[in-house]
């Protein structure tokens, strides 16, 4: 379909709850998770979120097997999750260093909780659930948080660990 721009950081409608998705498996629906996949791949991204592309509804995606963005990152399988509920089944938190394709160029450490399920539809109003643990964890709060107008840097708790990528990590 098409790499669409990516709303950045300062732009309001990154900052609205979004609207839930009442229709499946029509031709907008179709579209708007393709240019989605066109945009993340495009960029490197390990996942998207609907209002980053301008579009206010309760859609993400994301997978990576291999990412230059995280080279370090463990496998997370290619997901549509739409209206997803997220459960939170441990108060263990791990900190860990995110980015995102709102905020480019950037990095900081967020605590995310570290054993979640999650629930929601794909694009064909399929109901699923997983179980999941760190880094997927992670993306799926990551991208989840989106919906509701959260940008990582707003939990960013020690401003210390918020930076410029190139400066952060000279070496990547």
């Amino acid at each position: 379909m098409a790499v669409r721009s990516v709303l950045k950081m300062g732009d309001p409608l990154l900052l609205q709850v979004a609207g839930p998705v009442t229709a499946f498996d029509t031709p907008e629906l179709h579209a708007l998770i393709a240019d989605m996949f066109d945009t993340m791949t495009a960029l490197d991204g390990a996942g998207i979120a609907a209002p980053q592309i301008g579009v206010s509804r309760r859609a993400v995606i994301f997978g990576i097997e291999k990412n230059p963005r995280y080279p370090q990152a463990e496998p997370v399988p290619t997901t549509v999750l739409i209206n997803p509920v997220i459960e939170i089944l441990t108060q263990e938190t791990e900190d860990g260093w995110e980015g995102c394709l709102s905020v480019p160029g950037m990095r900081g450490v967020v605590s995310r909780a570290t054993h979640l399920r999650y629930s929601g539809f794909d694009q064909y109003g399929k109901f699923f659930t997983r179980e999941v643990r760190a880094f997927h964890a992670r993306v799926v709060q990551h991208e989840c948080d989106h919906l509701d107008g959260i940008l990582y840097p707003m939990r960013i708790k020690d401003m210390r660990q918020f930076g410029y990528k190139d400066i952060l990590f000279p070496e990547m």
